[in-house]
């Protein structure tokens, strides 16, 4: 059985990691606040480009684009964002695992497929398991600008246009709500998924629709890349909050059963003393 002593420094250092743990979670929920914004703020904007691109790609006049074309499949890119820290419960794990697993279930060899890594987590991943990581990015701040991520969501794009590439995939977790992050899967490009809708507003061109989807078709696929990385960046804040949580009540758990025990082993070695005492005392009558 542990000693008084040794009982009462676990209690000690466990309350100071529990301060820790809460101190965490508070800040996370300040970061999640501020993300959550940054990201719904974002969804407006992608849905009214979305709506330009395919009202041109989907229109009467037949306009084509390489980026709206599919071609003979040779060498497939992955987009993975993940974060830079830890301390996020299943974060990186979760999105790590799915595009692992559809690396292996859809290539025969390596050659096949390369990464761009989002976040330094993603990246030791896959340099751990020999995956070629052609391009990474990390150090993101929380506050996210576009500026921040232009060159490699720009490099992404123009490996797909020189064919480097001949498909895109973006791997993120999708914010749902402080509890629930979804792994999400999107085909980056070619952009062959670009949903119409019946009341979609008519719209008149100048200059021509293709010098327009020139210029805007690889601003579209940037901000895709960008709308995905501010939904990840509320979704590491999310989990994070959420798993400090759990080590914060995890560790008033232990602190609890600790103290218990603490309180019994004092109980019994103030019982032995007494008894010793009393013994000491009838030896002597």
């Amino acid at each position: 059985m542990a000693s008084l002593r040794d009982i009462k420094t676990r209690i000690t250092s466990t309350k100071k990691t529990s301060q820790i743990t809460r101190a965490m979670q508070m800040v996370s929920a300040a970061k999640l606040n501020r993300a959550e914004n940054n990201a719904k703020a974002f969804g407006p904007y992608m849905g009214k480009i979305q709506e330009v691109v395919a009202s041109i790609a989907h229109g009467s006049s037949g306009v084509s684009h390489p980026m709206l074309e599919n071609r003979q499949v040779k060498r497939t890119g992955y987009l993975v964002i993940t974060s830079d820290r830890g301390l996020a419960g299943a974060f990186n794990s979760n999105v790590l695992r799915s595009v692992y697993q559809a690396m292996q279930q859809r290539h025969q060899s390596q050659e096949e497929y390369a990464v761009i890594a989002i976040g330094k987590i993603g990246r030791e991943f896959f340099r751990k398991r020999g995956v070629n990581v052609i391009s990474e990015i990390t150090g993101i701040g929380d506050e996210t600008s576009f500026a921040d991520i232009k060159d490699i969501a720009s490099q992404t794009v123009n490996m797909y246009a020189d064919g480097t590439f001949d498909e895109l995939y973006m791997f993120y977790n999708h914010f749902v709500s402080a509890i629930q992050q979804d792994v999400t899967e999107k085909k980056l490009l070619p952009l062959t998924d670009l949903s119409t809708s019946k009341n979609m507003t008519s719209y008149e061109f100048e200059p021509s629709q293709e010098e327009i989807l020139e210029v805007l078709l690889p601003q579209y696929a940037e901000s895709l890349i960008y709308g995905a990385l501010l939904d990840s960046k509320a979704s590491e804040h999310a989990a994070r909050m959420s798993a400090m949580k759990s080590a914060t009540d995890n560790a008033k758990e232990i602190i609890n059963g600790l103290t218990l025990s603490y309180n019994r082993a004092r109980q019994a070695a103030i019982t032995q003393e007494i008894t010793e005492i009393v013994g000491g005392a009838s030896a002597l009558e």
